[in-house]
């Protein structure tokens, strides 16, 4: 199977020089997604609706690719405060209730634009059929 990159036509990925995601094998790949609503470009204030249009995002990505949010095995998420974390959480634990991937949360000093409050990032395995 060739290596695919996946767009989702947000003008970061254009001019970032970046995929959204890359699927490779049984393996897709999905770089650090924030929460705008990439149909409106607009960016909610609070980290648990930015939280969930990031999953919004992924998920919408893995389906297209073959993939569902039950392959994703790990996560990565990125926050700004940690003191917003525990909302930012709260979302991961609603969407990841049932699959568990290994995860990791990291404080960071920024994102990219300030209005970012939290970034995700999976990996996803296609389930042996």
């Amino acid at each position: 199977m060739a290596r695919r990159r996946i767009s989702t036509g947000s003008p970061f990925e254009e001019s970032g020089g970046y995929s959204r995601a890359v699927v490779d094998g049984d393996f897709c790949f999905v770089a650090g997604t924030t929460g705008y609503d990439y149909t409106t470009m607009q960016m909610p204030a609070d980290i648990a609706e930015q939280a969930r249009n990031c999953f919004r995002t992924i998920e919408n990505v893995l389906r297209g690719t073959g993939f569902a949010m039950s392959d994703i095995v790990r996560a990565t998420y990125y926050v700004v405060d940690m003191q917003e974390a525990d909302r930012a959480l709260t979302v991961c634990g609603e969407v990841f209730r049932d699959i568990r991937p290994a995860s990791t949360i990291v404080a960071v000093t920024a994102l990219y634009k300030p209005e970012m409050r939290v970034e995700i990032e999976v990996t996803a395995k296609r389930s042996a059929t």
